[in-house]
């Protein structure tokens, strides 16, 4: 698989409703399944940007980071979704345990919060989201499309 040279779009995000404004509109675009890595330092909003996605596909309660429970799943009309936060996790191989194979199968939209913590075990992503901090301008993400699927839905996420 070849993707053009524009397969990374970088975006300014100055304060955190523009980060969940983001993730509501990566809700809205994207197909099943799919998986997204979110890269960051602690604190750099992935689980703002995932709270965001949450509530562009319907969700109304909290979305909670789930750092402790490993996974939180949420379930829409449109199918189920993911969200994993592996920072705990102790070694890659307690993936098994926890039946990542099955979360897998489920058609869904699955999301990786330190997804360097389960080296070996993840399936590659779709799309990498990584946030940073940019002094006190807020956060810059960088959306990375790995296949063609998510390469062409970077063009709809430009502001």
């Amino acid at each position: 698989m070849t993707l053009s040279s524009q397969q990374s779009i970088t975006l300014s995000l100055p304060d955190e409703a523009a980060t969940v404004y983001l993730g509501g509109a990566i809700a809205h675009i994207l197909p099943r399944p799919v998986v997204i890595y979110l890269e960051g330092d602690l604190g750099a909003g992935k689980t703002t940007l995932s709270r965001g996605l949450m509530q562009g596909l319907g969700h109304k309660g909290a979305v909670k980071s789930p750092t402790y429970t490993i996974v939180e799943p949420y379930q829409f009309a449109s199918g189920p979704v993911f969200h994993f936060d592996l920072y705990r996790l102790g070694d890659p191989g307690e993936l098994d345990f926890l039946g990542l194979a099955d979360y897998l199968e489920a058609q869904a939209i699955v999301l990786f919060e330190w997804p360097s913590r389960g080296l070996g075990r993840l399936p590659a992503a779709d799309l990498t989201v990584s946030l940073a901090d940019d002094g006190d301008s807020g956060r810059v993400a960088t959306l990375t499309a790995h296949t063609p699927m998510t390469l062409a839905l970077l063009p709809h996420l430009r502001r």
